[in-house]
């Protein structure tokens, strides 16, 4: 087959065992296409079958064209992340739940994935967001997040008072239980079930949720994503939590400050030509089906 990815990764640990199969399935499929396929060294204690080139995250970024995320969307946030640093391309392959981020079937893995592989496949470039945490102006700690950055109390059930700042001005001060801010990606993911609006992922924008609000006048709110966001913790006692795509967890004190924009990484997802994000969304979240 004529290709433009002579060089694919595998990537993805299932938590279920019996997706497995659809790594051997993909390996077997590509290595008789003539491709050299690199196995996500995660994968090397799990597969049963006999594999070539076990390689890190990192090296299959710097070396293949493509990227096949098999699992679901917590796989493909774990590895959206640190891919984004690369020019690969990455498409996923739905052994999860919803599925958002992998959209393509497995039980029809060979047949939607053959014309994409063929070069036949639409670009969804995501950008990811940046969380810095200052102490006195010195930077302490950072990362990133594709979904979402959540910043909650790190004890259960407590409220705290944070104030927002978008572009260094003074926007709004407000007493929750959290704030969730959301790319477009992640509208469909935590921010969503805290009252947050859907945004299709073209849009250049940010959300601002805030979760469980102690005033019911408080409504999330759309940003411009190359808005800067600061938040500062005046009047709050307690020790701070910031969750990013609920995989990182970084520690924050309540007099330290917290800064959120736009990364400069994206990660390139691609789609077969048939995707359809709408129609996925209704499915998903069952719009399509009758309640009468």
């Amino acid at each position: 087959m004529d290709t433009p990815f002579k060089c694919i990764g595998l990537i993805g640990l299932p938590r279920k065992l019996e997706a497995i199969e659809t790594h051997q399935v993909l390996y077997d499929w590509l290595v008789k296409l003539g491709i050299r396929v690199l196995v996500e060294e995660r994968l090397a204690d799990h597969i049963q079958f006999s594999v070539s080139h076990y390689a890190s995250l990192e090296t299959i970024g710097e070396q293949a064209d493509l990227a096949i995320v098999v699992g679901g969307d917590g796989n493909m946030l774990h590895s959206a992340r640190r891919l984004s640093h690369y020019k690969i391309k990455v498409i996923g392959v739905n052994r999860g739940n919803l599925g958002f981020l992998t959209d393509i079937s497995h039980e029809q893995v060979i047949e939607q994935l053959s014309p994409v592989i063929a070069g036949k496949y639409e670009d969804d470039p995501r950008f990811l967001l940046e969380v810095s945490i200052y102490d006195n102006g010195n930077l302490i700690n950072s990362s990133f997040a594709v979904n979402e950055i959540v910043v909650t109390p790190n004890t259960v059930a407590h409220m705290i008072d944070y104030d927002v700042y978008i572009n260094e001005r003074n926007a709004f001060s407000q007493r929750a239980d959290g704030l969730i801010i959301a790319t477009p990606t992640g509208s469909t993911a935590y921010s969503l079930s805290a009252g947050g609006p859907i945004l299709a992922p073209h849009l250049d924008a940010l959300i601002i949720t805030p979760m469980f609000p102690h005033s019911l006048a408080v409504r999330p709110l759309v940003i411009k994503s190359d808005n800067a966001i600061r938040l500062k913790f005046p009047t709050t006692a307690l020790d701070l939590n910031i969750a990013c795509d609920s995989q990182i967890i970084l520690p924050v004190k309540p007099t330290q400050d917290v800064i959120i924009r736009r990364s400069s990484y994206e990660f390139n997802l691609i789609h077969s030509k048939d995707y359809d994000y709408f129609n996925n969304l209704s499915t998903k979240l069952g719009w399509s089906q009758k309640m009468f």
